[in-house]
């Protein structure tokens, strides 16, 4: 016997275009089903064509960093892990020190971090589809 009843599919052609996520739906719809089974139903009923898309709303990155610590407080023997490792100066140097601030993204304080980590920088591929338009 088929888990997907009348009843069943016709309330995930009713749920499906009203933007819900396969999760939900499998478990409105109960009886075992997963998100992989609603998938699977969705793609054999063509039920994906048509339904707008679904995108998280994307809040723009605050591009200004904190205020950088003028000078490291830590040295290399001090440093913990959960503290910030920016180093100052030449690592052969007597002055040298590490930042020394709490971590707060990877090995880096926010304001180091701000610097360090970047995102890649999109192809020609990457903004054609992000554009929409597909290749020919």
């Amino acid at each position: 016997m088929s888990a997907w009843t009348e009843d069943r599919i016709h309330q995930l052609k009713r749920l499906w275009p009203e933007g819900r996520s396969a999760e939900t739906i499998a478990r409105e719809l109960g009886g075992g089903l997963t998100r992989n089974a609603v998938l699977g139903k969705v793609a054999r009923l063509g039920l994906s064509r048509g339904r707008p898309c679904a995108r998280a709303e994307r809040r723009p990155r605050d591009r200004t960093p904190p205020e950088l610590p003028p000078d490291g407080v830590a040295t290399i023997l001090s440093v913990r892990r959960t503290d910030c490792r920016w180093p100052y100066g030449d690592p052969g140097d007597p002055d040298f020190s590490l930042c020394g601030r709490p971590s707060e993204r990877g090995a880096f304080c926010a304001a180091h971090a701000a610097i360090a980590y970047h995102g890649a920088p999109l192809s020609v591929d990457g903004l054609m589809r992000l554009a929409g338009v597909t290749a020919r």
